[in-house]
């Protein structure tokens, strides 16, 4: 009765709260206070486990592959909004699925876990397998070091009572044997470039470097590796059992080697939970047919033309959305706000990828025109109201290819779209 009375309740909170248009962490709040093990007793029930995913960077574009892939292999998928990534965000999101009588119909979990919260997650939810992505400077405000988020990573990832997948390219993520010991469980397995296309990318792949253990030495072979990308095109090589394994063709929901590397941790990670069930022409149909995450290289329509959204939350994220633009284009807006409290990290960008910026808007619109023309690159406009540089945006005469392209952190990225009349996370193009 008191399980009964717990889902209800959030239920109705939830309810609640979404006619006040917020408020998604408090049900996951209140269902626990009355059930405290609602986490643990609903997770219970997946038959293939639950699946982590922790990173700097690309942990809701990746947590989306990894959902679709294990789709398309015949799996049912339980999986958490892109930002509902703490505890009691999780609960809220298990609580618009689960029944009345505490059943969530799901084979699989695939979360995005805060770095922070993710060795106490762990514990909730003994996860079958953890994928770290990779660890790049970020919220240094609220983490102070790097090497303090590797090592958030690195313990929870160690707490997988299967499989750890880490970036082999990444010099803190790649030391976990390290951390295992002597220990042969969990396995550990690695995604990562290849020497050729780690040459030819611009700025590199901008992981934070190992100043306290110093180079690694050993740069075992990968599950899976890019073996080539250009645009929104990639070859993955994914090891097979005792064969050569396959070399898969596919596309990118969005373009950048950023999302070709998030592929390959997909494609492994999916490899490792489906075993010998794994459909390598299941992932190439999967991949053809996925969008976009939420906000991440989507596009919508904005009048007779469209906008894609190019969204960063810190430095690395950034230059690589940056690097992956092969010409500078032809409308930009730039949006940034107190939602990324400190970007002393913007001098550290490289902005040689565009040749101007329309209009540069949100609260700190002024911090960034001005690195903008520290940098060298002209501005029309900085208007730091977001509607109106908007609506600037829209009076421009039409590109020659009908897109704008809008770079956004997390928090003007929800506010344009709520304005463009695209407020919830389902909307697509």
């Amino acid at each position: 009765m008191r399980r009964f009375f717990a889902i209800l309740l959030g239920r109705l909170a939830r309810f609640a709260t979404r006619l006040r248009g917020g408020g998604s962490a408090f049900p996951g709040y209140l269902v626990r206070k009355v059930w405290p093990r609602f986490i643990e007793d609903v997770s219970a029930q997946w038959s293939h486990g639950v699946v982590f995913v922790l990173g700097s960077n690309g942990k809701s574009t990746t947590t989306h592959m990894v959902s679709e892939l294990l789709r398309a292999h015949g799996l049912r998928v339980f999986t958490n909004p892109s930002g509902a990534n703490l505890p009691q965000g999780i609960a809220s999101a298990m609580l618009s699925e689960v029944t009345l009588s505490g059943k969530l119909p799901a084979d699989v979990a695939v979360l995005e876990v805060d770095e922070a919260f993710a060795v106490d997650l762990a514990k909730l939810l003994s996860p079958r397998t953890v994928l770290m992505l990779n660890c790049q400077v970020d919220q240094l405000y609220r983490f102070y070091e790097t090497e303090r988020v590797a090592d958030m990573m690195l313990d929870a990832s160690v707490l997988a009572t299967a499989h750890i997948v880490t970036n082999r390219e990444d010099p803190l993520l790649s030391r976990v044997k390290e951390r295992l010991g002597s220990r042969s469980v969990p396995a550990v397995s690695y995604f990562g470039v290849s020497d050729a296309v780690l040459a030819a990318s611009k700025h590199g792949l901008l992981n934070a470097p190992d100043f306290r253990d110093g180079e690694n030495a050993s740069r075992p072979s990968a599950l899976s590796e890019v073996r080539s990308f250009a645009g929104r095109e990639a070859t993955i090589a994914v090891s097979g059992s005792g064969s050569a394994g396959e070399v898969l063709s596919v596309e990118l929901p969005a373009r950048g080697l950023h999302y070709a590397i998030d592929a390959a941790a997909a494609s492994a990670t999916a490899k490792l939970v489906m075993a010998a069930d794994f459909d390598p022409s299941k992932v190439v149909d999967a991949f053809s047919n996925m969008r976009p995450a939420y906000g991440r290289g989507e596009v919508i329509p904005f009048g007779d033309e469209s906008v894609e959204f190019i969204m960063f939350k810190n430095g690395p994220s950034l230059q690589l959305n940056l690097d992956s633009l092969t010409t500078p284009p032809e409308q930009v807006m730039f949006a940034l706000d107190e939602g990324t409290p400190d970007i002393s990290w913007i001098y550290d960008v490289n902005f040689d990828s565009l040749d101007h910026v329309d209009v540069v808007t949100g609260e700190k619109a002024w911090q960034v025109a001005l690195r903008l023309v520290y940098a060298g690159v002209p501005i029309t406009a900085v208007e730091p109201d977001l509607e109106k540089a908007i609506e600037i945006m829209r009076r421009l005469p039409a590109p020659r290819d009908d897109r704008k392209l809008w770079f956004v952190n997390y928090e003007q990225m929800m506010l344009a779209r709520k304005h463009l009349g695209f407020p919830d996370l389902e909307t697509r193009l």
